[in-house]
């Protein structure tokens, strides 16, 4: 909040990188959540909160691009267009779009009977992409998040979600 870069920035553009920035704090604890990681914390419950919080991390996406949107529609078309000259953007709308997939196959996987080491598999790609496009997008950009803190978040998203997959990974090699 206190970067000089955001004090000439209206309160959207602001609203919108601090959207970003929740997203990527609540992006540390989804695969924490799904791999059973977290002290005192069920399998269930893990779960549970991580499917929550998968909703969560949605909504905080879609109110960054809104925000971003409000800001300078043209700047977002250029980026969901895959031509912005920025390439912070471009990892940005990898990472969002592997989200909108994740949401998208975990609302439908129970109707279409997707199997757990298809559902696994595919939601370890679209996690990889979200992770992965994720810290991209973060360290490109300059602004909201001190380098310091940003970096170190980075890689203990990068650790939690290799631990994740890891472990996902072992449990469809066993079975």
């Amino acid at each position: 909040m206190n970067s000089p870069l955001l004090a000439w920035r209206d309160p959207i553009y602001i609203s919108a990188g601090i959207s970003g920035v929740l997203g990527f704090c609540v992006l540390l604890l989804q695969p924490l959540l799904a791999s059973a990681a977290l002290p005192h914390v069920t399998v269930r419950t893990g779960r549970r909160l991580h499917r929550w919080l998968g909703a969560a991390l949605t909504i905080l996406v879609v109110l960054h691009v809104a925000a971003l949107w409000i800001t300078s529609p043209p700047d977002v078309v250029d980026a969901l267009l895959l031509r912005s000259p920025a390439p912070f953007s471009l990892w940005g709308v990898i990472a969002m779009w592997a989200l909108f997939g994740t949401a998208v196959l975990a609302l439908v996987r129970r109707r279409l009977r997707i199997r757990p080491r298809l559902w696994r598999a595919a939601h370890g790609c679209f996690a990889t992409l979200i992770v992965g496009g994720s810290i991209l997008h973060a360290l490109l950009i300059e602004g909201t998040m001190e380098p310091v803190s940003k970096a170190l978040l980075c890689v203990c998203v990068a650790i939690a979600a290799f631990f994740a997959l890891h472990k996902s990974l072992s449990k469809t090699q066993i079975r």
